[in-house]
């Protein structure tokens, strides 16, 4: 069993393990898990966090692509018997079984996200926001920034619109890259995701808010007038409930969601 613990770090997994005890209490600390709650664990490694947030609360389930870290995992928490594993990708994987498995209980998600599938990974995990109670990650803090950045922040895009859209958004701290074996060669952060019961502003069709947000930020030194033309080229912008002579990144979630609302009346004549 020795063997388990020779795992070495893959880049094709874009694996740098946690070892920084003190990190790893922090975040736990941050996440605060209670026994009743319904835990999920993206990207475990090692186990270093599994370890701690088992010992707070039993139920855990790891979602983990790498196949070789699985019989680490089982033998390192084999007395836990409501710890299981999952041998999937978490692009791919639909969370929603867990909290059906659970009884219906809102999950409380927790990973290491590698850097390579950050983005996309947060939009999936997005589209099961109603079953979700938070979610802690560590991301690269060029992410973290873009997570929580304002209109006029060069950090402000797309991803900032719709999460913010979808979730209360706190950075909590930084992790710096000696806290990794390997070590990575940016800086790291830690964020609280909390999904809205329902958004502040909410959109009519929100599918048609994200087309609009993408297409506005693919041009993002751009007028709004133009930047949108590929989506309404026919769109007489001087009735627009925002002024179109701004470039997108200057425009908060709620006026987003005005424009889109505004589109969505449109199509509906």
């Amino acid at each position: 069993m020795d063997n388990f613990f020779q795992h070495k770090a893959r880049k094709r997994f874009g694996q740098n393990f946690l070892v920084d005890e003190n990190i790893i209490e922090r975040i736990v600390r941050a996440v605060a898990p209670k026994e009743t709650d319904k835990l999920v664990e993206i990207g475990p490694g090692q186990g270093a966090i599994t370890q701690l947030l088992l010992q707070r609360c039993p139920s855990l389930t790891a979602v983990e692509l790498d196949r070789d870290l699985i019989p680490l995992l089982q033998f390192k928490f084999r007395d836990y018997p409501e710890f299981s594993i999952i041998e999937k990708d978490a692009l791919k994987f639909d969370f929603g079984t867990l909290s059906e498995e659970a009884g219906g209980r809102p999950l409380r998600i927790v990973g290491n996200l590698p850097y390579n599938i950050s983005t996309p990974l947060l939009f999936h995990l997005l589209s099961f926001r109603g079953k979700v109670q938070d979610m802690h990650f560590m991301l690269q803090k060029e992410v973290v920034d873009r997570l929580s950045a304002t209109p006029g922040n060069k950090s402000y895009g797309r991803l900032s619109v719709m999460v913010q859209y979808h979730c209360r958004v706190q950075g909590l701290f930084p992790v710096p890259p000696q806290s990794f074996r390997p070590a990575p060669k940016v800086e790291s952060a830690i964020v609280r995701l909390i999904p809205h019961a329902s958004p502040p502003h909410p959109a009519q069709d929100e599918a048609l808010l994200e087309r609009i947000v993408n297409v506005a930020f693919q041009q993002r030194r751009k007028t709004l007038r133009n930047a949108i033309k590929p989506l309404y080229p026919d769109l007489d912008t001087d009735r627009l409930p925002v002024d179109a002579g701004r470039r997108p990144e200057t425009f908060s979630v709620q006026e987003f969601v005005q424009l889109a609302n505004y589109c969505a009346e449109l199509e509906k004549k």
